[in-house]
């Protein structure tokens, strides 16, 4: 008891959600129930290794998300998909250069379309795996009846078992650390609310001092769950998407409290602003519903969207009130103090406002049609499903997307194995090209070492099978008996031990199927460490042939990009923010540079879940990589929360009246965007990493002063304020240089070792 005991607390650890252990299970089951049905029964061979394929690809390399019947649609168009790619293949088998030429195509478009949807993500493997069984081996065309039969057994066998066999949803693994740091964060605020309300003690400094403590450590836990695992532990879909902004969002809103927070400047004397204290109470409820809803994923977002619209509420009070309470004559260093306060609590409104919105919009991702989930349409997006599919296809067609990268060089993999397993003449071409596709991964490098573990598992799993077969000899029932097992053990031992260890348990698993269907013997086994060997070599020569950079150098090209896109974004709000100054209010609208910089952020993303998936030592720690990924997202929302300002911009003078706050702005936000520039070049090598700006005081002081006239005439007051809060948030993308400078430093401080 002991024994099993520990081994199901290491599988937990390994395996907290119980996915692979689910979908192992459900597949040890079907497939050799549907094998045996096939062979033994209808003595179908054929019927039978297509439907044994099939439910393996549908059940152990595919998983679903959402409501059932969304779920069951899915996989019915998984089989329609599986029986379209299963007749290409056969037809194409014909002859060698048709072979290439469909797989070409076919593998190019299969893994490119994962940049489609999260459904057509989730499914590239499977689909793949549709098209290599058929394409392998050139059969008579009477043979495709057979065929397209066993994958409808297995699609139908495959739908009943995800809703008879363990159906349980499991709740995603980083809600509950989100959770908590929602909440920690919700005390935090409320303590500083009680602060801001008047109660100055040395009471309430400690208690500020301690939630922020708590926040911090609370967000600390949720990064680490985020990246101390071999594998990202998030899904594809839109839901999962959506949580890992959120984890960024978290970390950005707890680095924001942990300035703002008063015990972080003690000497600050402005404690009495009712305003300020009512949002950060609003922002508090906000934070408090949305750990509800992470913690209860079924509760509906609706008292989210209303507590959202109160702290909406306050927040325009706040900014009402800001300009009312202004002392007006005042010197430079009374109005900065006077409107920091009222700034740091719409930062921290600002914040909260985004993550729940984030929330909403992963509710709302579930909702959706199965069409739109198909295509990848963004719940509430202006453009219909087509055409979200068709830009966000666009946004990788660029040089130096890693989903690019990724599909020419699989397709290419997958082309050259069907090239070399017709001039070496090899019995079993479909291991070829499986071994390719198997071990392809984003680096040449990852490449060599999952080659070495692909083989070095199937040596072993070659082992084990010799080790049985002269064991069982003849004895087929035994075999029956073992399936099961091998089948359990692939799906399983891949995410509780290795890759190596799941290639063993897969080799083994084949072996045996084999040795069933046609009794062949030490023979298949040989077969199958010639053909994965040769696959394995293919994909080794094929990494290093395209891009043999690898992930760490693309996630760094992906965040100069994300970085320099971002700040160009952060210039034209500003520039949106500095036409607004004297023109009349009108409906506010999101420059061109927005497009460019959330296109490079879904880059980012993809690069950075290829950094993270891949095994092996990194060039960069896993705490300096988030950072500077985090900071990404501190830049962008630093040019949303510019939009957002002057979203009511009440117009204003002629322009000439404002020339002076209009040249400091644009000279403030040229300053940041230059540094970004040269950041981003740095991170790709170019140029070292800059120095950190300090903050720049004169230009707050002259901004200050540009606007003075604004700032004591009560019809432009509002404007004035706006404007240094402008100043005020380019300040805060300054801020953000110190730590990810810090963090780009230490990169190369590790590549320099390495």
């Amino acid at each position: 008891m002991n024994l099993i005991h520990r081994l199901a607390t290491g599988l937990r650890r390994r395996d907290p959600d119980l996915a692979a252990t689910r979908r192992a299970a459900r597949t040890a089951l079907v497939m050799p129930v549907l094998f045996a049905l096939c062979v033994e029964v209808f003595h179908a061979p054929v019927v039978g290794t297509f439907a044994a394929f099939g439910s393996f690809a549908m059940l152990l390399l595919v998983e679903f998300t959402g409501p059932w019947p969304e779920r069951l649609r899915s996989y019915a168009a998984l089989g329609l998909a599986w029986m379209v790619l299963v007749i290409l293949g056969t037809l194409a088998a014909r002859s060698v250069w048709s072979a290439v030429a469909a797989t070409v195509v076919v593998g190019f478009v299969v893994l490119f379309s994962g940049v489609v949807s999260s459904v057509l993500a989730g499914a590239t493997t499977a689909l793949l795996l549709g098209f290599i069984l058929p394409v392998s081996a050139a059969v008579p065309l009477s043979q495709l009846p057979d065929r397209l039969l066993g994958v409808a057994l297995a699609t139908v066998a495959a739908m009943a078992a995800v809703s008879i066999l363990w159906p349980r949803v499991p709740e995603h693994p980083l809600s509950a650390p989100a959770a908590s740091v929602c909440r920690a964060a919700a005390r935090q605020l409320r303590a500083e609310s009680g602060h801001y309300s008047g109660q100055v003690s040395e009471a309430t400094f400690a208690r500020c001092l301690a939630c922020a403590r708590e926040t911090e450590a609370s967000a600390l836990r949720l990064r680490q769950s985020f990246t101390e695992t071999p594998y990202r532990p998030t899904g594809l879909g839109t839901s999962s998407r959506a949580m890992i902004r959120l984890v960024d969002e978290l970390t950005w809103l707890s680095a924001v409290l942990a300035d703002s927070s008063p015990a972080a400047e003690r000497s600050h004397g402005q404690a009495d602003d009712p305003e300020s204290s009512a949002v950060r109470e609003s922002a508090a409820t906000v934070l408090d519903l949305a750990a509800e809803m992470l913690e209860d994923p079924g509760r509906p977002p609706y008292r989210l969207r209303e507590a959202a619209a109160e702290l909406r509420g306050a927040l325009s009070a706040l900014e009402d009130e800001a300009v009312n309470r202004l002392p007006i004559p005042a010197d430079v260093d009374d109005l900065l103090g006077s409107l920091d306060v009222s700034f740091r609590a719409q930062e921290v409104a600002f914040v909260v406002l985004q993550l729940a919105a984030n929330l909403d919009l992963a509710r709302s991702a579930e909702r959706r049609s199965w069409r739109e989930r198909l295509l990848g349409r963004e719940p509430g997006a202006a453009t219909g499903a087509l055409a979200s599919a068709w830009e966000r296809a666009l946004a990788h067609l660029e040089p130096h997307s890693v989903a690019l990268h990724n599909s020419v060089r699989g397709a290419a993999g997958l082309g050259v194995g069907v090239v070399i397993a017709d001039l070496a003449d090899v019995q079993h071409a479909f291991w070829v090209m499986l071994g390719t596709v198997s071990v392809l991964r984003s680096n040449a490098l990852t490449t060599g070492q999952n080659a070495f573990r692909a083989l070095g598992g199937t040596v072993a799993g070659s082992v084990i099978g010799v080790l049985l077969l002269q064991l069982i000899g003849a004895r087929t029932e035994l075999l029956w008996a073992l399936l099961p097992i091998a089948v359990l053990l692939s799906g399983i031992v891949p995410a509780a031990v290795s890759f190596a260890a799941g290639q063993a348990a897969f080799t083994l698993t084949v072996v045996i199927l084999f040795n069933i269907a046609q009794p062949e013997g030490l023979s298949v086994i040989l077969f199958r460490i010639e053909d994965v060997a040769l696959g394995c070599a293919v994909s080794l020569v094929v990494g290093l042939f395209f891009w043999p950079r690898g992930a760490s150098a693309a996630v760094s090209r992906a965040l100069a990009e994300a970085y320099a896109d971002s700040a160009r974004y952060l210039l034209g709000a500003v520039d949106y923010a500095v036409s607004r100054c004297s023109s009349e209010p009108g409906p506010i609208e999101v420059p061109q540079e927005g497009r460019r910089a959330a296109s490079a952020a879904r880059r980012l993303d993809d690069a950075f879940r290829t950094y993270l998936t891949e095994r092996g030592q990194k060039d960069m720690p896993l705490g300096g990589m988030t950072t500077l990924v985090t900071g990404v997202v501190g830049l962008r929302l630093a040019a949303d929360a510019v939009l957002e300002l002057w979203r009511r911009s009440p117009g204003g003078p002629p322009p000439e009246d404002r020339a002076d706050a209009r040249r400091e702005l644009r000279l403030m936000a040229d300053g940041v965007f230059r540094w970004y520039e040269s950041f981003a070049a740095g991170l790709e090598g170019r140029t070292p990493v800059p120095e950190p700006d300090p903050v720049d005081r004169p230009s707050d002081n002259r901004l200050v002063e540009a606007v003075r006239d604004d700032l004591e005439d009560a019809a432009g007051r509002a404007t004035g304020v706006r404007v240094i809060w402008t100043g005020d948030h380019l300040q805060a993308a300054r801020r953000l240089q110190g730590a990810i400078a810090a963090a780009a430093a230490r990169g190369d401080a590790g590549e320099e070792r390495r």
